[in-house]
């Protein structure tokens, strides 16, 4: 049976030696190589968010778990929210808050677009609110939002931020203490490069100032900060702690995938990502295919592709026959119209064109009219001119 390349926007294909921190031997939750590898990823997570002054959390769980956390410990009954809606999960974190008694007002784009900035300062300056939410890169439509911009007209303003960075940390560029975002959240099985498992989180100085001033504490046990503080803190200074046991062994395999992306430097993650991603947009347009995220929306970690005319979710069949998994489509508006190409982790040029040719592949089966290589070779300039 031949080796497929899974290139669907998380998880995503893992580098060997994180895959082998996963098969060691599990170790205790106290064990010194352990408290050790802890904390050495709490210190790394403050590099890699660009948060020298944050406070990461590292919890079993999801990047929905992530996103509840941010919700459970800062918006309380009766808090004004007002949250940026580009796709599926502008909806989920919608629904989230809604559990937790927020008045949400929704900035909603039309799917492919992300609320201009006049929009966004209007509404800040419209209403009296404790918080903003924004997705970094919205997974079911490519959107990438200006996070940089976004952060300084709420800081402007007093008000909190919670960026949802799932689909875009570690590929795209966050500067969280630069910016003065106060919550940026993930999960480890996109481009921070760790099988599913982690949900990961930094918090600002003010994020946890505002948490601190509660008026109740959280409803739910599992997400309160006052319980996993504790822990983070122990674990950094060198001593065990305990409130739930820590996945080891998907800690040891973030930590070896964090001391990759800190090799490279960020700086050159963010370069790589970057021009990977403007190989792939160059392949795409020369086949015709057009991207549901509107021009200077479009993340630099996943495409989101409508089909040709013509061609529907039996091309995904032919691209997994020539050797390569996509995703399909997910936003509920236009589920049918459209697949998904993850382009983020430790992928280099030769995973991407790979992809490419097995587009192009899958295209033709479906009868699209295209030329085989025409994809390839867009891709194949753009990666000679551009900027390694």
């Amino acid at each position: 049976m031949g080796r497929s390349l899974l290139m669907i926007p998380g998880p995503i294909e893992f580098e060997p030696d994180v895959l082998l921190a996963m098969a060691r031997k599990t170790d205790s939750h106290v064990a010194p190589d352990f408290i050790d590898c802890f904390g050495r990823v709490l210190r790394n997570l403050r590099e890699i968010f660009r948060a020298p002054n944050g406070q990461p959390f590292v919890v079993a769980g999801s990047g929905t778990l992530a996103m509840e956390m941010a919700a459970a410990n800062l918006i309380e009954a009766g808090d004004r929210v007002l949250l940026l809606n580009t796709g599926y999960f502008g909806d989920r974190y919608a629904t989230m808050l809604d559990r937790y008694g927020a008045e949400v007002t929704q900035l909603r784009a039309a799917v492919g677009s992300a609320p201009s900035l006049d929009e966004v300062e209007a509404a800040l300056d419209a209403g009296a609110y404790k918080a903003m939410v924004v997705t970094h890169v919205d997974t079911s439509t490519g959107v990438r939002t200006d996070a940089e911009a976004l952060a300084r007209l709420a800081r402007e303003r007093g008000i909190l931020t919670i960026f949802d960075g799932v689909c875009a940390t570690a590929g795209e560029r966050f500067e969280q203490a630069a910016w003065g975002a106060d919550i940026y959240l993930t999960a480890s099985q996109k481009a921070i490069g760790v099988p599913p498992g982690l949900a990961l989180l930094v918090a600002s100085e003010r994020a946890l100032d505002a948490w601190r001033r509660r008026r109740e504490p959280p409803r739910s046990l599992y997400l309160d900060w006052a319980e996993w503080l504790p822990v983070m803190e122990a674990y950094e200074a060198g001593r065990p702690s305990y409130f739930g046991t820590p996945p080891v062994n998907l800690i040891y395999a973030l930590d070896v995938s964090l001391r990759h992306l800190l090799d490279e430097g960020m700086e050159a993650v963010w370069a790589r990502h970057r021009r990977l991603a403007e190989a792939a947009r160059a392949a795409w347009a020369a086949l015709g295919l057009r991207s549901v995220a509107e021009p200077g929306h479009e993340a630099n970690t996943l495409s989101a592709l409508y089909y040709p005319d013509g061609v529907d979710s039996t091309m995904l069949k032919a691209v997994a026959e020539a050797g390569v998994i996509l995703a399909g489509g997910l936003h509920p508006d236009i589920k049918t119209r459209y697949f998904r190409v993850g382009h983020m982790g430790a992928l280099r040029a030769n995973d991407v064109l790979a992809t490419i040719g097995a587009v192009e592949q899958g295209l033709i089966a479906a009868g699209a009219a295209i030329s085989a290589g025409d994809g390839l070779a867009a891709a194949q300039r753009q990666l000679a001119t551009s900027k390694r």
